[in-house]
């Protein structure tokens, strides 16, 4: 059935189960409010509240009870983030427990149990989750076949929450820049391998059937992807595409232009990771693992002469520009597009995390963005042919 837009709570701070009432109300209703149509949240929550209400039924059930006083729905759960998505600094530990740890299956198998108990009648779930681990960080000769064992697992448990509960839930996997899967070629060919193993583990259909991708169309479009093509790659390798992350990067035209440089050297904060990278004249792709104010203000001369750059942080989805900079907003219709033509339609989720550390941006500018954006991206799904349900507010 036709589900409504959602947007990504992980945009809030939330760090206890008790806490995700006042996430609710401080944000989620005054967005629908003035969004001015029903909307679905996209709920992110770390472990330790999926931990409180894993210990407390009456947590579980007091969240659903929350969703439904509210006229609020949840069809799909964000668990990237393990740990505090809101500390000082996350960057690189986000990617942190990895998937040969056990406590990423253990964390994503009970975001799995909650979801089964939050969904509404007749509708499947999504769990987007991060791509495997980070490409700098230690791995050991193994890291791979433990990842692909972690992932089996997970298939099966997702197997048993259908047996059990008659709701279909399906992980998808996020791909995203300086990750062990970041590129469409490099998750094609991860999928075969997992696909192997499944088959040879006589698991193939609940692999197939439960395991796909997040497509976070900022991620591909840093890596220059072209959107048409990478939707295109994975239906024919038979990955499911079971979320689409509605977002846009931040697009330097121009790198000669020393005031747009300045501006950019503005989104260069302390919290989170902004991958960056540039088409250079000979069509290489040069990379940064995160953007500093010296690359932005004194490039070294390859970059210079590169361009476009494309930087990982999310921004309005609904802004052509900011400023003196541009944005990915032209790659987000062409995914649009892309995925509109899928047999299966994925979750779709507005995921503009970074609202709290845009240069310029207050709190009480925060909801009436959010708004903003699910306005617009309404008004670009209705384009595409894959116009969501909008009930009343």
């Amino acid at each position: 059935m036709p589900l409504p837009l959602c947007y990504c709570t992980n945009v809030h701070p939330c760090r206890s189960a008790a806490e995700v009432e006042r996430v609710l109300d401080a944000y989620a209703l005054p967005v629908r409010e003035r969004a001015g149509f029903g909307i679905a949240v996209g709920l992110w929550l770390p472990a330790v509240a999926v931990d409180d209400m894993r210990r407390d039924a009456s947590q579980r059930s007091g969240l659903r009870r929350a969703l439904d006083s509210r006229g609020l729905t949840c069809h799909t759960l964000n668990a990237f983030p393990f740990g505090d998505f809101h500390g000082s600094r996350v960057k690189e530990q986000v990617y942190l427990p990895d998937w040969s740890d056990p406590r990423r299956l253990d964390y994503t198998a009970a975001c799995a149990r909650l979801l089964a108990d939050l969904l509404p009648a007749g509708v499947d779930g999504s769990i987007s989750t991060l791509p495997l681990g980070f490409k700098q960080a230690a791995r050991g000769p193994g890291f791979f076949d433990e990842a692909i064992a972690r992932l089996l697992d997970m298939a099966a448990v997702l197997e048993r929450v259908r047996d059990e509960t008659g709701r279909t839930i399906r992980l998808a996997i996020e791909p995203e820049p300086f990750c062990l899967l970041e590129t469409t070629a490099e998750v094609v060919g991860f999928f075969g391998r997992l696909w192997d193993a499944a088959d040879a583990a006589g698991t193939g259909r609940a692999a197939r059937e439960h395991l796909g991708v997040c497509y976070d169309v900022c991620h591909q479009a840093v890596e220059f992807e072209d959107a048409a093509a990478a939707v295109g790659g994975l239906r024919s390798a038979g990955i499911r595409i079971n979320k689409v992350q509605i977002s846009c990067a931040i697009q330097l035209d121009d790198p000669a232009d020393a005031e747009a440089r300045a501006a950019l050297a503005a989104f260069a904060e302390p919290k989170y990771l902004h991958q960056t990278m540039a088409r250079a004249a000979d069509g290489r792709i040069l990379r940064a693992v995160d953007l500093s104010p010296a690359l932005a203000t004194a490039p070294p001369d390859e970059w210079l002469h590169a361009r476009p750059w494309r930087t990982h942080f999310h921004v309005p989805v609904d802004a052509e520009r900011l400023g003196p900079l541009g944005t990915t907003r032209a790659e987000l219709r062409a995914a649009l597009a892309a995925v509109a033509g899928l047999d299966e339609r994925p979750h779709m989720e507005v995921e503009t995390y970074t609202w709290p550390v845009l240069p310029g941006v207050t709190a009480t500018d925060i909801v009436d963005g959010l708004a903003r954006e699910l306005v617009a991206t309404r008004d670009l799904l209705a384009s595409s042919a894959t116009p969501p349900v909008t009930a009343p507010a």
